[in-house]
């Protein structure tokens, strides 16, 4: 699962982007914690954390679909990222 490819830039920026916000809320709850914030205020931050992370993973699947998938160079490449694939969603529900 180490292939290198390439996204297109416009896409893997706005990823960036996603991944950045999360970070900062991340640091966000860590000062919360650290001004003994209520428990019911950090809890809903971790929720929308939560929510941020799963909608850059759904992001980032349709991607992969997309471009390594669909865009695989014959059937047994597509055959192994399918295998691939699969092991991550199989990891992803657990």
């Amino acid at each position: 699962m180490s292939d290198i490819h390439h996204h297109p830039e416009g896409e893997t920026k706005a990823l960036q982007v996603r991944v950045r916000k999360i970070a900062g809320q991340i640091n966000g709850v860590e000062r919360m914690l650290l001004a003994d914030r209520d428990c019911a205020e950090i809890l809903l931050q971790l929720l929308s954390i939560r929510k941020a992370i799963k909608s850059l993973s759904e992001k980032i699947l349709h991607a992969h679909i997309r471009d390594c998938i669909e865009g695989a160079t014959n059937g047994n490449d597509a055959k192994r990222r399918i295998r691939e694939l699969t092991t991550v969603l199989e990891r992803y529900v657990e």
